[in-house]
């Protein structure tokens, strides 16, 4: 394989401020201590924080042809990230948020969609993007054009070749199944938020939503749990549920697909499942204590070192 990396799908420009009051009345201006630009997304994310874990990373999505698809495209490579699977959509704008993020972490968003709903792979470009290990599909739901159909034969296409595959998704409503069901049945870990499974399936249950994923087609469930960890749900039955861990939350931005990047890391270390889950979950808990996706995650052997010696949550 000449990746261990492949992510595609959800590039954005984040502009960040921390920390978020509220808007001030009329013209007024409020003060903040940090700002910031990150590459976001999830598939973004992903790249970099897996690229600074030591994988070889392929990003895979699109940007516009504007300042931030400029910005975003020179910081994947700062990363060195390779950046030959982006498209650069002439006359299109680069998904970008402007993300306001509390004093606890959380951090309401403004959104413009942009070139994510625009951006297609061929057929004919399948070979390259699923010459990778661990192929990665992030942000199902919003890339239009993909989701239709093309992410089924491409997600298809990286199982025949011998990756294995991970889907996380950004979801709303049970709308947004359709484009979920179709790629499940390529996907060896699907790991949405729980916010999210709850959004398609309607329901509540972990082990119930987890079914329902494995009777489309889904092989593993990993569902994120923010500040109560990530439980995990195989097809053999196998379960378990993995702990957040006890860290000062500076901004939540990013921390699902952090963990989509940890999970990579782990597949290609070949880390046992309950192990593989906990790496995840720290490559989470690192990037909530920076300011912007992936801001706190540094390397593999931070990561591995945070694991081992940082308490859970009780």
């Amino acid at each position: 394989m000449t990746y261990d990396y492949a992510s595609i799908g959800f590039y954005t420009f984040d502009c960040l401020g921390w920390p978020f009051e509220g808007i001030p009345d009329g013209g007024g201006t409020a003060f903040l201590d940090e700002l910031t630009l990150a590459v976001s997304g999830a598939a973004g994310t992903a790249a970099i924080a897996a690229a600074k874990m030591g994988l070889s990373c392929l990003a895979v999505g699109g940007v516009g042809d504007d300042l931030m698809g400029h910005w975003v495209l020179q910081r994947l490579h700062d990363f060195g990230v390779d950046i030959s699977g982006m498209q650069q959509i002439a006359g299109g704008r680069t998904s970008s948020s402007i993300v306001t993020t509390r004093r606890d972490g959380s951090r309401p968003a403004l959104h413009m969609k942009g070139a994510t709903a625009d951006f297609f792979v061929e057929d004919a470009l399948f070979d390259t993007v699923c010459d990778a290990r661990v192929v990665h599909l992030g942000g199902v739901g919003l890339m239009d054009r993909m989701d239709a159909h093309q992410n089924a034969r491409l997600l298809e296409r990286a199982k025949r070749g011998g990756a294995v595959t991970t889907v996380d998704v950004f979801a709303g409503s049970p709308a947004d199944l359709p484009a979920v069901a179709r790629v499940l049945p390529s996907t060896d870990y699907f790991m949405p938020s729980v916010e999210e499974a709850m959004a398609l399936t309607g329901g509540t249950d972990l082990s119930e939503m987890a079914r329902q994923f494995f009777d489309l087609g889904a092989r593993c469930c990993i569902f994120t749990l923010g500040a109560d960890g990530a439980s995990y749900h195989h097809a053999d039955g196998t379960r378990f549920r993995v702990p957040a861990f006890d860290v000062p939350v500076k901004c939540t931005c990013g921390c699902g697909d952090a963990f989509n990047a940890g999970m990579a890391v782990a597949l290609c270390h070949g880390m046992a499942p309950d192990v593989a889950v906990r790496f995840a979950q720290a490559t989470s808990a690192l990037n909530a204590t920076g300011l912007g996706s992936q801001a706190g995650v540094q390397s593999f052997d931070h990561t591995w070192a945070f694991m081992n010696t940082v308490p859970a949550r009780p």
